[in-house]
């Protein structure tokens, strides 16, 4: 069941979820989570910085910067990027389909979290451009690769979240990533 502190983190990020998909971002409240949560405003800054960062929290980077450390380095650096992230994905839990999907319609449709979700993708892309630069890679090379997966991750993700039937996540992660391959198919 986790720690103390993992069932508060939890019991704010469903709050904040459900109140969010009811009222709206912008109107919802960090008190309003908070007392949801059973918590007060403070707990909830001691779990999170901000009130975007309860929907887009990603804890995912150093997984995914091992994986693709991991992947043999006489590879090219797409390839080594394609290959961590499905590597990542499959070591990782499947996220919870009817939360996650709910959780990237709201970020999808409203402009401020798009934006930080972006700016999320982006200290991602940069860890992977520390992981293979640390190996020899030209910065262009692996900030290419880096973007070009995520890139292919974050259409999988948002093709999922406005489509209630196909193919799950893992699927259409795993299609998406193929598509970058050596033969491009999935």
């Amino acid at each position: 069941m986790g720690t103390r502190s993992d069932r508060t983190r939890a019991a704010l990020q469903q709050a904040a979820l459900a109140l969010v998909a009811e009222q709206g971002f912008d109107a919802t409240t960090v008190e309003q989570i908070a007392r949801a949560a059973g918590v007060s405003h403070m707990t909830f800054f001691r779990h999170f910085p901000t009130k975007e960062a309860v929907l887009l929290d990603d804890p995912y980077d150093p997984v995914i910067a091992e994986t693709v450390r991991a992947q043999p380095r006489d590879l090219p650096a797409l390839e080594r990027v394609r290959r961590g992230l499905l590597a990542a994905w499959s070591a990782l839990p499947e996220p919870e389909d009817a939360a996650t999907r709910v959780r990237v319609r709201i970020v999808a449709g409203h402009a401020g979290l798009r934006a930080r979700a972006r700016e999320n993708n982006q200290r991602t892309e940069d860890v992977l451009v520390e992981a293979l630069a640390a190996d020899g890679v030209a910065r262009l090379e692996a900030r290419v690769a880096a973007g070009a997966c995520l890139g292919a991750l974050m259409a999988a993700l948002l093709d999922w979240g406005a489509d209630d039937g196909g193919p799950g996540l893992g699927e259409r992660v795993t299609v998406a990533l193929g598509l970058l391959g050596p033969d491009g198919a999935p």
